[in-house]
């Protein structure tokens, strides 16, 4: 899918250094930052629901052991 990005100068000037010191596109940057952020997104959303559902199940023991 084809996609226009716009990025700030300074971001713009980091990610080519990073590409030249790699030798590879700023392109290939981006694509990989982009996987690395939605893994990290992916994760994220998964701990969250199984701390919900442990908190959800474990209610009951939870209040027990605050009073303790």
């Amino acid at each position: 899918m084809a996609m226009n990005l716009r990025l700030p100068e300074d971001l713009d000037a980091q990610l080519e250094e990073i590409a030249r010191a790699r030798h590879t596109s700023k392109h290939a940057i981006i694509i990989e930052a982009a996987a690395r952020f939605a893994r990290s997104e992916s994760k994220t959303d998964r701990v969250l629901s199984l701390a919900e559902e442990i908190t959800d199940r474990y209610a009951d023991t939870i209040k027990r052991l605050e009073d303790a």
